[in-house]
Protein backbone atom coordinates (compact mmCIF):
# COMPACT_ATOMS: atom_id res chain seq x y z
CA UNK A 1 0.00 0.00 0.00
CA UNK A 2 1.33 3.38 -1.06
CA UNK A 3 2.03 6.05 1.99
CA UNK A 4 -0.81 8.39 0.64
CA UNK A 5 -3.44 5.31 1.62
CA UNK A 6 -1.67 4.73 4.51
CA UNK A 7 -2.38 8.63 5.63
CA UNK A 8 -6.30 8.31 4.64
CA UNK A 9 -6.47 4.38 6.52
CA UNK A 10 -4.82 6.97 9.37
CA UNK A 11 -7.43 10.01 8.65
CA UNK A 12 -10.37 7.28 8.67
CA UNK A 13 -9.25 6.42 11.93
CA UNK A 14 -8.72 9.24 12.89
CA UNK A 15 -12.63 10.09 12.04
CA UNK A 16 -13.69 7.38 14.28
CA UNK A 17 -11.53 8.80 17.20
CA UNK A 18 -13.27 12.21 16.56
CA UNK A 19 -16.98 10.36 16.99
CA UNK A 20 -16.04 7.94 20.03
CA UNK A 21 -14.43 11.44 21.64
CA UNK A 22 -17.96 13.76 21.15
CA UNK A 23 -19.94 10.84 21.93
CA UNK A 24 -18.71 9.88 25.20
CA UNK A 25 -18.37 13.58 26.10
CA UNK A 26 -21.83 14.03 24.89
CA UNK A 27 -22.90 10.84 27.29
CA UNK A 28 -20.85 12.45 29.90
CA UNK A 29 -22.96 15.72 29.39
CA UNK A 30 -26.63 14.57 29.58
CA UNK A 31 -26.35 11.45 30.97
CA UNK A 32 -26.46 7.60 29.90
CA UNK A 33 -30.82 7.66 30.02
CA UNK A 34 -31.01 10.54 27.27
CA UNK A 35 -28.25 9.00 24.56
CA UNK A 36 -29.92 5.52 24.72
CA UNK A 37 -33.64 6.86 24.06
CA UNK A 38 -35.20 8.40 21.38
CA UNK A 39 -33.81 12.15 21.55
CA UNK A 40 -37.31 13.57 21.07
CA UNK A 41 -36.26 16.46 22.88
CA UNK A 42 -33.10 18.00 21.68
CA UNK A 43 -30.34 18.82 24.17
CA UNK A 44 -27.35 20.64 22.62
CA UNK A 45 -24.07 20.02 23.60
CA UNK A 46 -22.35 22.97 25.22
CA UNK A 47 -18.61 23.22 27.00
CA UNK A 48 -16.20 20.30 25.85
CA UNK A 49 -19.09 18.31 24.74
CA UNK A 50 -19.94 21.16 21.97
CA UNK A 51 -16.15 21.53 21.05
CA UNK A 52 -15.57 17.87 20.05
CA UNK A 53 -19.04 18.32 18.05
CA UNK A 54 -17.93 21.34 16.22
CA UNK A 55 -14.54 19.34 15.83
CA UNK A 56 -16.01 16.36 14.33
CA UNK A 57 -18.29 18.12 12.17
CA UNK A 58 -15.41 20.14 10.91
CA UNK A 59 -13.53 17.14 9.43
CA UNK A 60 -16.38 15.92 8.25
CA UNK A 61 -16.33 18.65 5.94
CA UNK A 62 -12.74 18.03 5.24
CA UNK A 63 -12.28 14.27 5.15
CA UNK A 64 -14.38 14.11 1.64
CA UNK A 65 -11.92 16.45 -0.14
CA UNK A 66 -9.39 14.77 1.06
CA UNK A 67 -10.15 11.47 -0.02
CA UNK A 68 -11.77 12.60 -3.50
CA UNK A 69 -8.13 14.62 -4.13
CA UNK A 70 -6.35 10.97 -3.06
CA UNK A 71 -8.63 8.90 -5.35
CA UNK A 72 -8.60 11.35 -8.21
CA UNK A 73 -4.63 11.26 -8.43
CA UNK A 74 -4.86 7.52 -8.13
CA UNK A 75 -7.33 6.99 -10.73
CA UNK A 76 -5.75 9.30 -12.85
CA UNK A 77 -2.54 7.03 -13.34
CA UNK A 78 -0.47 9.89 -11.62
CA UNK A 79 0.81 8.77 -8.32
CA UNK A 80 4.02 9.09 -7.83
CA UNK A 81 5.57 7.62 -4.67
CA UNK A 82 7.64 10.30 -2.60
CA UNK A 83 6.21 13.40 -4.32
CA UNK A 84 3.60 16.26 -3.79
CA UNK A 85 0.55 13.83 -3.09
CA UNK A 86 2.70 12.14 -0.14
CA UNK A 87 3.54 15.25 1.41
CA UNK A 88 0.03 17.02 1.22
CA UNK A 89 -1.51 13.81 2.48
CA UNK A 90 1.08 13.65 5.67
CA UNK A 91 0.20 17.62 5.89
CA UNK A 92 -3.74 16.74 6.12
CA UNK A 93 -3.29 13.91 8.68
CA UNK A 94 -0.32 15.60 10.72
CA UNK A 95 -2.60 18.79 10.77
CA UNK A 96 -6.03 16.96 11.93
CA UNK A 97 -4.49 15.03 14.37
CA UNK A 98 -3.13 17.85 16.30
CA UNK A 99 -6.50 20.14 15.61
CA UNK A 100 -8.74 17.45 17.78
CA UNK A 101 -6.81 18.31 20.93
CA UNK A 102 -6.31 21.98 20.21
CA UNK A 103 -9.86 22.28 20.02
CA UNK A 104 -11.08 20.20 22.68
CA UNK A 105 -9.17 22.57 24.79
CA UNK A 106 -10.18 25.20 23.60
CA UNK A 107 -7.17 26.91 21.90
CA UNK A 108 -8.97 29.49 19.29
CA UNK A 109 -5.43 30.55 17.48
CA UNK A 110 -2.79 27.46 17.36
CA UNK A 111 -5.78 25.45 16.10
CA UNK A 112 -6.23 27.44 13.26
CA UNK A 113 -2.95 27.31 12.32
CA UNK A 114 -3.26 23.27 11.77
CA UNK A 115 -6.40 23.78 10.32
CA UNK A 116 -4.73 25.70 7.70
CA UNK A 117 -2.05 23.21 7.55
CA UNK A 118 -4.50 20.17 6.79
CA UNK A 119 -6.25 22.11 4.29
CA UNK A 120 -2.74 23.11 2.56
CA UNK A 121 -2.49 19.55 2.35
CA UNK A 122 -5.38 19.11 0.56
CA UNK A 123 -4.76 21.86 -1.45
CA UNK A 124 -1.34 20.19 -2.75
CA UNK A 125 -2.95 16.78 -3.47
CA UNK A 126 -4.58 17.73 -6.85
CA UNK A 127 -1.40 19.72 -8.00
CA UNK A 128 0.16 16.30 -9.01
CA UNK A 129 -2.67 15.70 -11.90
CA UNK A 130 -0.53 18.66 -13.33
CA UNK A 131 1.98 16.76 -13.73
Amino acid sequence: MTFDLWMLAGAILLGLIHAGAQSFAYKAQVGNAYTVGARDEAKPATGLAGRLERALRNFIETFPLFLAAIVLVHLSGKYRPGGIVDIGAALYLFGRTVYLPLYAMGVPRLRTMFWQIATIGIVLIPIQLFD
